[in-house]
């Protein structure tokens, strides 16, 4: 994407730059969700912390110099730039194959590099929202997205994110062919979609994304029974401190979410 192509991150706060030693320092609450180790490289610390402030147009840039190194900070600025920010469609599509093929140079060269996996299923389930869920399982996709998660969390077994978008997973395949052909022929279960959100709120207590997903998993498998658990979810996100902007951006789509 051209540098001009990046939209401005609409919450600037100071309590997001994490200048000098205070990105170490913060870094456990900063990736409690993807548990992303901490870079020794300063080029790739400087990419992430682009990335905190919401600087995503840098991230991207500074982090695809450093080569694979930085390839984990490019992809997940870019891809929180495309889900939040971006407002055409077309450009969203192609940011998610260009994130997933990165994902793939990467999970070549380091095969245990955890969010190689799971940046490269979190672009392929986003691109199957935008060209439809349906569609997406027919081109073979949601075996691909549901194979990269559960090697991120074999990795990483406490990856909180991986889990949200299992969970998610699963939901979104009973909803769309039902839970006897999800079972039958993706290996959707109600059950697993539940507990995996769960899991994910207890490893990551501070996350509004955990929340609003579980919410809408939740009306997904259940339907309107658990609609006012939905709700109570949804406050309670809306409600969450942001660290970083990512988090501002979730935060803000639950308040957004509750208003409608």
């Amino acid at each position: 994407m051209k540098k001009a192509a990046w939209h401005k991150f609409p919450y600037p706060e100071k309590a997001y730059q994490y200048a000098g030693a205070a990105l170490k320092k913060a870094w456990p609450r900063l990736h409690r969700g993807d548990c992303e180790p901490w870079p020794e490289s300063a080029a790739v610390q400087e990419a992430w912390r682009a990335y905190h402030a919401g600087d995503f147009g840098r991230a991207v840039e500074v982090g695809l110099k450093e080569g694979f190194a930085g390839y984990n900070a490019a992809n997940k600025a870019a891809m929180i730039h495309a889900n939040y920010l971006e407002d055409d469609d077309a450009h969203k599509l192609a940011a998610y194959q260009e994130i997933a093929a990165r994902c793939e140079e990467l999970q070549s060269a380091q095969p245990d590099n955890a969010n190689a996996w799971y940046y490269h299923a979190y672009a392929l389930g986003r691109y199957s929202q935008g060209i439809s869920v349906a569609k997406a399982l027919a081109e073979g996709l949601g075996g691909k997205i549901k194979q990269s998660l559960l090697r991120a969390i074999e990795l990483a077994p406490k990856h909180a994110d991986a889990r949200i978008a299992l969970g998610t997973w699963h939901a979104e395949v009973i909803d769309k062919v039902g839970a006897l052909v999800g079972g039958l022929t993706y290996g959707a279960k109600k059950d697993a979609g539940s507990e995996l959100l769960a899991e994910a709120l207890k490893l990551n207590p501070d996350s509004a994304i955990a929340r609003t997903e579980m919410a809408n998993a939740l009306v997904m498998l259940y339907g309107k029974g658990k609609l006012k658990e939905a709700e109570k979810l949804y406050a309670e996100a809306a409600a969450c401190e942001a660290a970083d902007a990512m988090e501002r951006l979730d935060i803000e789509a639950a308040k957004a979410e509750l208003e409608d």
